[in-house]
């Protein structure tokens, strides 16, 4: 299977069907940036869009693996090898995620093996390195979904934040003995995490305006810095608004702006 075949032949079915790379790129609900590595050779289809690209550029899979049309004769030879290729591919990805699991897992875990030693010998307890400990077995658990399954394992990660973070607050508070790192981060953590999912929504969402997706995510972080602060001001008597909230307020609706009209401009240049 040679990448470099296969994105000859996606131009060349592309061009075949009048399709400009933005054009097919909206039809899958990706980014043009995406066809052109395709085309280039630098990357595959991934596989839950392939049957859908075939489709668009009337070509069966094993003719898209293959690079080439495919005659009757061999038909069931390139399928053949096509299968076992896309089965190497698939053990290659899984070896590499694995080994950068392991060498993660490897270094926090000796981070947490240095922190316990050195606890010990000064303290002659487990004293301070409880709290390094516990925000590595987080750190572990929050990315490990991450290492293992690469891009897929995003939606495990935001997952695990989700689950765990209100948990490790609690732990932290304890250890260090002091309830405001609880009572006032469980509060923030929650925002925080209900930002971080509508962020990951809008970015599945808006696959295919990723500068818009970006413009709304910058509107949507005021009304949450203006939340932030009036919770703030009732825990810990802070002002709700000072000079700085009000020049952070103004970059981000500049950056917005500029995003929302950068997306303007590029859907303007492709409908022409």
């Amino acid at each position: 299977m040679n990448q470099d075949e296969i994105g000859k032949f996606i131009t060349k079915c592309r061009k075949g069907k009048n399709l400009t790379q933005a054009k097919l790129a909206e039809k899958l609900n990706i980014t043009d940036r995406a066809v052109s590595k395709w085309e280039t050779g630098k990357c595959m289809p991934d596989s839950s869009i392939m049957l859908e690209l075939c489709e668009i550029l009337g070509v069966t899979v094993n003719e898209l693996l293959s690079g080439e049309k495919i005659d009757m004769e061999n038909l069931e030879k390139k399928a053949d090898e096509n299968l076992i290729a896309l089965k190497k591919k698939d053990e290659n990805n899984i070896r590499k995620n694995v080994v950068i699991s392991i060498i993660f897992s490897t270094t926090l875990l000796i981070g947490l093996i240095v922190c316990a030693i050195c606890d010990i010998a000064i303290s002659g307890n487990f004293t301070w390195s409880l709290i390094p400990i516990s925000s590595i077995i987080f750190a572990w658990i929050v990315s490990f979904p991450v290492m293992i399954l690469g891009k897929k394992g995003f939606l495990g990660g935001l997952t695990s934040i989700s689950i765990f973070m209100i948990p490790y607050l609690y732990i932290l508070s304890d250890l260090l003995n002091v309830k405001a790192v609880f009572s006032i981060g469980a509060i923030m953590s929650f925002i925080s995490i209900v930002y971080i999912w509508i962020i990951f929504g809008i970015f599945n969402r808006l696959k295919m305006r990723k500068l818009f997706a970006i413009g709304l995510i910058f509107s949507l972080s005021i009304p949450f810095m203006i939340l932030v602060n009036v919770i703030l001001s009732r825990l810990i008597s802070e002002p709700i608004i000072d000079v700085w909230d009000i020049l952070s307020v103004f970059i981000m609706l500049i950056v917005a702006f500029a995003f929302f009209t950068c997306d303007y401009a590029k859907n303007k240049r492709l409908i022409e």
